[in-house]
């Protein structure tokens, strides 16, 4: 069950509840109101086809999608292939990021955070490098 502020904000944005959810390149599952997922498939239609990995990560992310709608207690039906794919189980976590939200088996989300923290300083440094400029 989503908690009110995300359902507040995804009926706000999608008046009839229609989300997009998809595997993620990190092993959860990715949820998109309809309005931000229109903006990821564009971005791939923009994209060179040509280009075999272009291909690949367009199969993985966009053909691993498919449409759910929320219901009014903030419920979303996970299709099993997902939830495999994420190993969710029992303990989830939901996690808003940006434009989108997160759905990570607790264990999984725990230990990236931890391999995250571990690597802070590296991953701010490559972001530094190729001109990303972040505020905390």
């Amino acid at each position: 069950m989503l908690p009110p502020e995300f359902r507040e904000e995804i009926f706000r944005l999608v008046p009839d509840g229609r989300i997009m959810l998809t595997n993620n390149f990190d092993g959860a599952v990715s949820g998109y109101p309809m309005p931000e997922w229109e903006q990821v498939e564009a971005s791939f239609r923009a994209g060179n086809t040509l280009i075999p990995g272009f291909r690949d990560i367009e199969r993985f992310f966009i053909a691993g999608a498919t449409e759910v709608t929320l219901d009014k207690q903030g419920r979303i039906l996970i299709p099993p292939y997902l939830r495999t794919y994420a190993a969710l189980d029992k303990d989830l976590v939901l996690a808003g990021v940006g434009t989108k939200f997160e759905i990570w088996d607790q264990a999984r989300f725990e230990e990236r955070l931890r391999q995250t923290a571990a690597n802070f300083n590296a991953h701010m440094e490559a972001m530094a490098a190729s001109g990303v400029a972040l505020r905390f």
